[in-house]
C-alpha cells in the first residue's frame, strides 16, 4: 500500500460511497438519504468511490471506504464492493477498502466474505439497524470467524442512526439492533477479532465506553456527530482511559471531514491526545504503523 503517513493530515475510518459510477442513484437510497440530510442538515452528495478518492486527496486524508449491503433490511439495490476495490487499487494513497456482506445470506455471506478478502478488502462494515440483525446471533458467527482468521477488522454501527430519522415509523429501521452490548458478546467470543464501534453510541454511550475499556480488541470511531455535541463523558474517556482506542471518523458524505475537524479543534482534547485520535491510533489498527 502506498501511504506516506508523515504527509497525512488524518485517517478517516468511516467514509461511504453512495452510488456506482455506471448506475443512477437508487430511488430508495435517495429517499432515505434525503431524510438523513434533514436530520444532519445540509444537502450531501451521493459520491462514487472514485469521487471520494479525489475529495480526500485534496485534503491529504486517508479514507476507509465502504458501502453497505442492506438489500434484505432496506430493499435498496446492492452496490456491491467491487467498485470500492477497483477505486482503492487505483488510489492506494487515499483509499483503504472495506467490504460489506448481508449476514442474512448465511453460507453465501461467508463465501462472499472469503472472496472479498482474497480481492483485498481490509475489513468489513456491518450496520445492524439497516441490515436488521442482532450482531450476537450465533447464526452469524461463521462470518466473524472468517474475518478474524484473516486478521481483519469488523466495524459495527452503534447507537441511533440518521437513516430513517423523521420518516413515518423511522422508515421501518429498528434502533434496538445497534445497542453495543450485542457486540460485546462478539468481542468476548472472538478475542482475536479487531472490532470498531462506529459513532458516539447514543443512547448507550456509557455501555460503549465500558466495552472498549473492558475488551482489548474493541475500538470506537467518533463519526456521525459533530464533536461539539460530544457528551462530557466521551471527551473524558478520550483524554484518559481510551486515548489509544479512539479513532477519527466523519461519516462522509453526511458529515464532511472539514466540518468534523474544525469542530474537533474547538473541544477540550489534550494536545498529546489529538494526534492519536486523528491518525496514530488508526495507523496502528490498520497495520500502517508498528
Amino acid at each position: 500500500m502506498t501511504v506516506d503517513l508523515s504527509k497525512l493530515v488524518a485517517i478517516d475510518v468511516h467514509v461511504h460511497a453512495e452510488r456506482n459510477a455506471s448506475e443512477p442513484p437508487d430511488p430508495v437510497t435517495s429517499e432515505y438519504l434525503a431524510a438523513a440530510a434533514r436530520y444532519f442538515g445540509g444537502d450531501p452528495p451521493l459520491p462514487t468511490a472514485a469521487e471520494v478518492a479525489d475529495y480526500y486527496r485534496e485534503r491529504n486524508i486517508l479514507a476507509v471506504i465502504f458501502n453497505i449491503d442492506d438489500e434484505a433490511g432496506m430493499g435498496r439495490r446492492r452496490l456491491g464492493s467491487e467498485e470500492i476495490l477497483e477505486a482503492a487499487r487505483a488510489n492506494p494513497d487515499v483509499l483503504i477498502p472495506f467490504g460489506s456482506v448481508d449476514p442474512h445470506r448465511g453460507k453465501l455471506a461467508v463465501r462472499q466474505a472469503r472472496e472479498l478478502i482474497d480481492a483485498g478488502v481490509r475489513g468489513f462494515k456491518f450496520h445492524p439497524n439497516i441490515q436488521a440483525f442482532w450482531p450476537n446471533e450465533r447464526a452469524f458467527y461463521a462470518l466473524y470467524e472468517v474475518i478474524a482468521q484473516a486478521g481483519l477488522i469488523a466495524l459495527f454501527h452503534s447507537g441511533t442512526t440518521g437513516i430513517g430519522a423523521g420518516m413515518p415509523g423511522g422508515g421501518g429501521v429498528r434502533l434496538k439492533y445497534s445497542n453495543p452490548m450485542a457486540v460485546d458478546d462478539v468481542a468476548a467470543d472472538f478475542p482475536e477479532l479487531k472490532i470498531i464501534l462506529a459513532h458516539p453510541s447514543f443512547p448507550w454511550q456509557e455501555e460503549a465506553l465500558a466495552i472498549a475499556v473492558h475488551k482489548p480488541n474493541v475500538y470506537i470511531d467518533l463519526s456521525g456527530w459533530s464533536p461539539k455535541y460530544f457528551p462530557e463523558i466521551l471527551i473524558r474517556y478520550t483524554n484518559t482511559l481510551l486515548k489509544h482506542k479512539m479513532l477519527f471518523g466523519s461519516d462522509y458524505p453526511l458529515i464532511t471531514p472539514d466540518r468534523w475537524l474544525a469542530d474537533f479543534a474547538e473541544i477540550p482534547i489534550k494536545d498529546e491526545v489529538r494526534p492519536l485520535v486523528l491518525k496514530e491510533n488508526a495507523a496502528r489498527l490498520l497495520g500502517l504503523a508498528p
